[in-house]
């Protein structure tokens, strides 16, 4: 739980710091969901991604697993940018990411279009609200 304290102390800053933003700015540095998918799917994590974006359960992603995907030096800049460390941001994406694809492909299909990223950013905020 104390994990989940400190993702809370981090949100309460609201979006421009802590864990929303920076799950927020990962998603525009990667252009957006679908690019972020592919790079899941490229990684070897395809059958991560088709739950997620699938009606079904949402299979888990470990934090090493998402700093395979998206490698050190994004992950460092981000973690840096938002105050936190890299293992912690790893983590806290590794925990919030699933469900976020999730929410944001309720039909199970990955929306196309320009504003899925402020759906995203709009989700975010929501589920980081104390």
């Amino acid at each position: 739980m104390a994990l989940f304290d400190s993702l809370s102390g981090l949100l309460s800053g609201g979006a421009e710091g802590g864990a929303g933003g920076a799950l927020q700015a990962l998603l525009q540095q990667q252009g957006g969901l679908s690019s972020l998918l592919e790079q899941f799917q490229q990684g070897g994590l395809g059958e991560l991604v088709s739950s997620w974006v699938g009606q079904g359960g949402n299979l888990p992603v470990s934090a090493e697993q998402i700093q395979q995907v998206l490698g050190s030096e994004q992950l460092s800049g981000l973690a840096e940018k938002f105050g936190l460390e890299q293992g912690q941001l790893s983590q806290l994406v590794a925990e919030h990411l699933p469900g976020l694809v999730d929410k944001l492909t309720p039909n199970g299909q990955v929306p196309q279009g320009e504003d899925l990223l402020s759906q995203g950013t709009d989700l975010l905020k929501g589920l980081f609200r104390s």
